[in-house]
């Protein structure tokens, strides 16, 4: 087998954020202020039991449209979890680097399985839209592990835009939802209402994103003769 996983502690990580500026030194605050109890694992879990509480959320959404303050909460806490257990374990100096790797990313994949699916179990979005818009978005997470395997580069935002910015974009949109329900609900083309639209449009371009990206890939290693 290549060097790809046994050389994960040389992994080259491009997380150039937006809000990277803010996030950080936020981390390292809390990091540096977490009691002894909270470690990375608990963290992970927290960030998990999280994305069920989303996932629960948006289901009940067909009940109260105030379950979407729910959600937003749970977002919060899932980026509690999900942001600081890495940045606690290098604090602390107890990283384990496959270990974490494996682990971080099986739980990522969990997250966003139930919040797009559960966005789609939502009144605001198709449950089959939201089901090509997952595919789409777990094919770019398999170009970005590929590419790790491959040159040791695991790049998690693109365009500056990273996992945190997709849940601060998410729960602007729910306070949206919020105030206006009536439009969000409505049907605008083809019976579409206009999160179906958007997520169509996700779905495609993340369908073609991968493509390219992979395309690119792929001829960039046939140059180099690799």
């Amino acid at each position: 087998m290549g060097s790809g996983m046994e050389d994960i502690k040389k992994h080259k990580r491009v997380n150039d954020m937006l809000l990277g500026p803010l996030e950080r030194p936020a981390l390292q605050w809390l990091a540096k202020h977490s009691p002894s109890w909270i470690t990375p694992d608990v963290l992970t879990t927290i960030g998990t039991l999280a994305s069920v509480g989303v996932f629960a959320g948006y289901a009940l959404s067909n009940q109260s449209i105030w379950w979407l303050w729910f959600v937003n909460l749970g977002f919060l806490v899932n980026w509690y979890g999900d942001s600081l257990d890495g940045t606690l374990a290098r604090y602390r100096k107890i990283e384990r680097p496959k270990f974490g790797f494996y682990i971080d990313h099986t739980v990522d994949a969990i997250s966003e399985f139930l919040t797009i699916i559960g966005i789609g179990m939502s009144p605001f979005l198709r449950l089959d839209i939201a089901a090509f818009a997952l595919i789409g978005y777990l094919l770019m997470s398999v170009h970005v592990y590929v590419r790790t395997c491959v040159d040791g580069v695991f790049k998690i935002s693109f365009s500056k835009v990273g996992p945190t910015e997709m849940r601060a974009i998410i729960v602007l949109v729910n306070i949206a939802i919020f105030f206006a329900q009536d439009f969000f609900l409505s049907e605008l083309v083809f019976g579409l209402r206009p999160f179906d639209i958007i997520g169509v449009g996700l779905a495609v371009g993340m369908g073609i994103a991968f493509l390219v990206a992979s395309s690119r890939e792929a001829l960039r290693l046939v140059r180099l003769g690799e």
